[in-house]
């Protein structure tokens, strides 16, 4: 039995075909719908739709439910469409005609777009909360390492010399510009859908205001039009940003897999860490890596998906939106993974010591070279040309212990402090204290 049900039933082919995979990502949704349905409850009861009493019995019914999705005991019934369907089952059941009194107001477009928004904004807060892990523990191997040299390349050439400080700190930094894009995302996601119903809004006084309070969004929607078109535009908003992350810890992970390979021999993890081979008894393979390189690609290709998918839409509700999900929730489960496992990779990385003494490095020393000649008074084309004159010639020979770097940002001058910095002025915008005590009141 399906909440819309008249009096012929769709097909089971057509049922089959366009719930798809829905019911198990309504779970995930479960709890948020119960919080949508709450606020909206709360404002059913200010503009005369119900009464205080029924009011009453509605929170209550909803909070049970809350309390069993958190024991893991709801589950949307066979035959019921979506957990919209099957919450409003539940109260009808347990409390009579008011649980069909909760609807009032509402379409499934805007209260599916509910369930999202505040589904997202949560899912986004953790995101956040694990790229600040990542950000710090990388913060204190850059100070920690800040005197380790090692190469740098260009062209996947040696390029100049380079520290692990230098590479630690270039991944914590990059995390801050992600951050960025994160709040874009949240942002909108922090905005209230709630009564533009199928996205024209509805007859009913409903107050959007109150409802915007209830549930701690930063703003509403005004337009209903455009709330109901934020559907899309948000998921396409949130992939970008998680696209931004995966590309962080792309670089990361295939550099850690390089460094790990013995040709190199920069970094090194514990034996239990890594993999072995089912024939070669020396193996030690970087899995984890590996994988976060794969699951980064993978989530890197979601804002396309999701592009392509909103090709062509015109304004107003497709079916065509419900696929959205199948692309944004397993890219949210995975980059929370990836965050997860880099950082506990990270933990126990283990450098290797004094690598650019080796006389193999020397050429790395080539623009210190250069420069040194143009400090004492030689013009910078003819101190190029006589040190590569000399490495032509085997007769380079610099001094492989000294280096002078000071500018911001270099390997003399990490800007820890100023990268911190922009870090956390970036997290002190997101408002997550809002939405925090909006659902504690809602749940008391």
């Amino acid at each position: 039995m399906k909440i819309w049900q008249k009096a012929t039933d769709s097909s089971q082919e057509v049922e089959k075909f366009t719930i798809g995979k829905d019911p198990e990502f309504d779970q995930i949704l479960a709890p948020f719908d119960v919080l949508g349905s709450m606020a909206h409850a709360k404002m059913l009861v200010q503009i005369g739709l119900l009464t205080q009493k029924e009011n009453e019995l509605l929170q209550k019914g909803l909070k049970e439910i809350y309390l069993e999705i958190e024991k893991g005991q709801f589950q949307i019934q066979p035959g019921v469409e979506d957990v919209h369907s099957q919450v409003e089952f539940l109260l009808t059941q347990r409390y009579g005609e008011v649980g069909k009194k909760l609807h009032s107001g509402r379409s499934r477009n805007d209260q599916v777009l509910v369930d999202l928004k505040l589904y997202y904004r949560t899912a986004i807060r953790e995101l956040v909360h694990q790229t600040q892990a990542l950000f710090e523990l990388l913060i204190d191997l850059a100070e920690r390492h800040k005197n380790d040299l090692m190469p740098g390349y260009t062209h996947t050439q040696l390029a100049m010399p380079s520290s692990f400080g230098l590479w630690f700190g270039s991944i914590a930094e990059g995390l801050a510009e992600d951050l960025a894009l994160l709040k874009v995302a949240f942002d909108l996601s922090n905005k209230n859908p709630l009564g533009s119903a199928a996205g024209y809004g509805s007859s009913f006084p409903l107050d959007r205001t109150l409802t915007t309070k209830l549930l701690g969004f930063g703003d509403l929607h005004h337009n209903v039009i455009n709330a109901q078109n934020s559907r899309g535009k948000t998921e396409r908003t949130v992939a970008f940003a998680m696209a931004g992350l995966a590309a962080t810890l792309n670089r990361l992970s295939t550099d850690c897999i390089q460094f790990m390979n013995q040709h190199f021999g920069f970094i090194s993890f514990p034996d239990e860490l890594t993999t072995g081979s089912s024939i070669m008894p020396h193996k030690k393979n970087p899995d984890v890596f590996e994988l976060i390189r794969a699951k980064s690609n993978q989530i890197q290709a979601v804002p396309t998906t999701v592009t392509l998918l909103l090709t062509n839409s015109s304004t107003g509700y497709h079916r065509d939106l419900q696929l959205l999900k199948e692309e944004i929730f397993p890219a949210i489960e995975s980059l929370s993974d990836c965050l997860t496992m880099s950082g506990f990779m990270l933990q126990s990385i283990r450098v290797k010591k004094g690598i650019l003494s080796d006389p193999f490095y020397k050429h790395l020393f080539s623009v210190e070279e250069v420069n040194k000649l143009v400090i004492e008074g030689m013009p910078f084309r003819d101190a190029y040309k006589k040190v590569g004159f000399a490495i032509e010639n085997g007769a380079f020979n610099p001094d492989q212990n000294s280096l002078h770097h000071v500018h911001e940002g270099s390997i003399g001058n990490l800007c820890l402090e100023e990268i911190q910095k922009k870090f956390t002025s970036l997290m002190h915008q997101f408002e997550f204290q809002p939405m925090n005590e909006a659902v504690e009141r809602l749940l008391e």
